[in-house]
This record gives structure tokens, sequence and C-alpha cells, in this order.
């Protein structure tokens, strides 16, 4: 059996497990566990590549379906809380670079250690600019990993949320015809979208293309509750095999600095959570979930599953990617932010 296909059986295994304990989000959570253990305990797992990439298609599908002429209608009562992202952005920054730094990491892997973007692209960015790949990989990993972990908790102990929401109707309920744009909105809006390198091509493009469907009336419903459940499964395997070769070094490391910002990110969080719901901007749910530092589309699940406002939700972490993707690389270079001779 190939390693892809033993990953892959694998996390069906954690999520039938997760699923007969009746646990939460068995299909998010029992992957992710069941390779975040076998990556640890040092099985040669494999991520799925491509299929992963093509499941998280089908978030951006969700997203784009779930902008209605409704949501556009509303985009201005969101200004307010938008406005606040870049905000929270800058201070993110000026508290998180200074603290990786004093954990003794170098300017370049403490500044985009210290950006709240996506995974890959603080990466891509750090390895570019001479950081440490691995360690930003692993602390990345870590951030998305906790946030995913502890969101559902805080969502269900602090603001009563069921996680029940719909994911959306079976398959068999949906007319053929918006199943297949649905299903074309996934690819070309994909493939366009990595075509002009538009970053987060997998879920932007299809989200893009879904929206201007939705809009002119041609798709009504979200993608099947079967194609949702299916993208959980890859988002929480992939998660778990980032940790695949982690060395007790590593462990003690990189893994223990990204779990200490987590802590530095779950305060800062809260207060903007805190201004937005007690000025009136969002309601508690909303606003949580709009300034969790998670991934774009570990957020969107937690967003369906709460039965959120997923316009409101994912605008926020739309602007948070942009600033981030957008203004890193720019004050890095503004700032002199370098890797040291030598």
């Amino acid at each position: 059996m190939s390693r892809r296909m033993a990953t892959l059986a694998l996390a069906l295994l954690g999520a039938g497990v997760f699923h007969l304990l009746g646990l939460p989000l068995p299909f998010l959570f029992g992957p992710m566990a069941a390779c975040l253990i076998a990556a640890l305990a040092g099985a040669p797992l494999k991520g799925m590549g491509t299929i992963s990439t093509l499941a998280r298609t089908i978030l951006g599908v969700a997203v784009g379906a779930s902008i209605t002429p409704e949501v556009v209608g509303r985009i201005p009562q969101m200004a307010g809380s938008v406005a606040l992202v870049p905000v929270y952005v800058v201070i993110i920054g000026l508290v998180g670079v200074p603290f990786f730094r004093r954990l003794g990491y170098d300017p370049v892997t403490a500044w985009y250690a210290a950006m709240p973007g996506g995974l890959q692209d603080m990466v891509l960015f750090g390895k570019e600019a001479g950081g440490d790949a691995r360690a930003l990989a692993l602390i990345h990993a870590t951030r998305v990993l906790i946030i995913v972990t502890l969101a559902p908790i805080i969502l269900t102990g602090l603001y009563g949320s069921s996680l029940t929401g719909a994911l959306g109707a079976p398959v068999r309920d949906l007319p053929v015809i918006e199943l297949a744009l649905m299903a074309g909105a996934a690819v070309i809006g994909w493939k366009v979208a990595e075509r002009i390198g538009l970053f987060g091509a997998s879920i932007l493009g299809p989200m893009i293309l879904t929206a201007a469907l939705s809009l002119g009336g041609l798709i009504h419903s979200r993608p099947p509750a079967e194609a949702i459940l299916l993208a959980q499964l890859f988002i929480g395997l992939g998660i778990g095999v980032q940790y695949v070769g982690v060395t007790l070094r590593e462990l003690r490391s990189f893994i223990l600095s990204g779990l200490a910002f987590v802590a530095v990110l779950a305060v800062l969080a809260a207060i903007f959570t805190e201004i937005v719901t007690l000025t009136g901007l969002a309601q508690p749910v909303e606003g949580f979930l709009a300034f969790a530092p998670g991934g774009q589309a570990e957020m969107t699940v937690l967003a369906l599953v709460a039965g959120a406002d997923l316009g409101f939700v994912i605008l926020h972490h739309l602007t948070r990617i942009v600033v981030v993707i957008l203004g890193a690389p720019v004050a890095a270079r503004l700032l002199g932010i370098k890797r040291p001779e030598g």
C-alpha cells in the first residue's frame, strides 16, 4: 500500500472512531488526531497533494454560494469591524516579532513566524527571504492546530453554540444543473486563479466564480453535505501530516514556540472580539470567528458548523490574509529585515 493510501486509510479510521464515540466534528478532528499521533510516533505519512487542494475548492464554493445579494447589501455595515483587521495584524506583528526574537530566532524567521497569514505563504516568503522554513512550517502548523482544536470548545462552552449547523443539503436533494455549475466553478475558478497567480487560488478562485453565479441567480444552495465532509477529512489529514519527521529538538523548540505564541494570539483575539461585540459591530460568535487567527479553510468549516454568518466571517479572514500577504514582504523590506550575514 502506498504511503498516501495508508495515510488516507488512517484518516478514515480516525473519522470513524470519532463518529462512533460521538465526538464533535468527527470528519475534521478524527483524521487530524489520527494523523498527528501517527506522525509524532514516526509513521511515514504523506499528504494527499492535488487531491487535498481539490478538496479545498469545495470550501471556496461554499463561501461563494453564501454571497447573496442580501449579504452584499450588508457589506457597508461590516466596514467598521473590517477596518479593525489591519490594526489587529499590526499589533500582532508588534508583539510577535520581539516575542520570537527573544526566543532566539533570526530576524527573518521571527518576522514571518509572527505574521498571521496562510501557512504555505508565510513559509514560502520566509524561505525566499532566508528564514528557517522548517521552523516556520511547524510554528504556523501549530498555530492552526491549536486554534482549530480550541475554537469549538470556546464556541460551545463560552458562546453556547451547538456546532450542528447545516453543512448543506444531501447530494440527492440538489438539482443536477446546480451540482454541475458548482463542480465547474470549483475546478475552473481554481485553475484560472492559479494561472493568474492569485494567492489562496484553490479557495478564492472558486469563491469568486461561485459568488458570481449566486448573485446571478444560477446557484441557490451550498455544495452537498457529503462534499463538505470530504473537505473536512482532507483538511484534518493535512494538519496532522505537517508533523511528519518532527525531532525531539524541533518539538522542544519550534512547536513549544508555536504553542506559546498561540497564547499571545488568544489574548489579542479576545480583546478584538470584545471590542466588536461591545460596540455592536458583530454578534459574539461572528466576532470570535472573524478574529480567531486560524487558517482560512479551517475557519470556513467552523463557521459552517456553528451556523455563523459565513459572509461576515470570511470577509474578515480575507482582509487579514490580504493585509499580511501584501504587507508583510513590503514592510520587511522597508524595515530592513533580512538574513544576518555570516
